[in-house]
């Protein structure tokens, strides 16, 4: 079964749809440039109601460890996805800090990107696309071709995935898990729940399928 992270989640009602359709992480970005940055107050509601039901990925681009750790604590994280420089000392000892799973993300552009996470000790990949300045949430896709099919951490795959496409990006790159943010909303931030839900069914549509061959 292919897991699904909703991320750019801002507030309790869409984290509610997400994990009422059977997401296995929600996602809540604390980049302050980012237009689905959740502010730390509903975060700490959203776990608090949710916590106990679905995994809290805070999502941090070149925060410094202390402010890692904050948030971690105050927000009942249980992943940290880190998307900026963050190197491999770095993931360790935020992992070590909050006892949280680690996501380390790479913005893929070929696969020398995906080969430079096996320096890293880390729970998880996510392989989003390169797109320069921007360290996700694009609305792009990359080539899945370059998604490693064994061996290290789970890939959980990100990058312009929409109720149109995931299907074939689920069975074309057989993921751990598959990650919505721009592709099921109606405004940044904001959710839009027919797309939310359509994405949902494709996924488990071709989950169905695969099982069937």
């Amino acid at each position: 079964m292919t897991r699904i992270k909703a991320c750019g989640i801002t507030n309790l009602d869409d984290a509610r749809q997400a994990v009422d359709l059977g997401a296995w992480a929600l996602g809540m970005v604390f980049w302050p440039e980012s237009p689905r940055r959740c502010e730390i107050e509903e975060a700490e509601l959203i776990s608090g109601a949710l916590g106990r039901r679905v995994e809290v990925a805070g999502v941090f681009v070149n925060a410094t460890l202390d402010h890692v750790a904050a948030v971690a604590d105050r927000c009942s994280l249980s992943l940290l996805q880190l998307h900026g420089d963050e190197g491999p000392a770095y993931c360790a000892e935020a992992a070590r800090r909050t006892r949280c799973k680690v996501i380390r993300a790479a913005r893929v552009a070929s696969p020398g990107q995906v080969k430079a996470l096996e320096a890293y000790n880390i729970d998880y990949r996510l392989l989003d696309a390169y797109v320069p300045g921007r360290p996700g949430g694009t609305g792009q896709t990359f080539n899945w071709d370059f998604v490693p099919r064994g061996g290290g951490p789970p890939v959980i795959l990100a990058g312009g995935l929409e109720p149109d496409n995931v299907g074939a990006a689920v069975a074309a790159a057989r993921p751990f898990a598959v990650d919505t943010a721009s592709g099921t909303e109606a405004t940044p931030g904001r959710k839009d729940l027919a797309r939310l839900t359509a994405f949902f069914r494709a996924v488990e549509a071709t989950d169905s399928e695969t099982a069937a061959v």
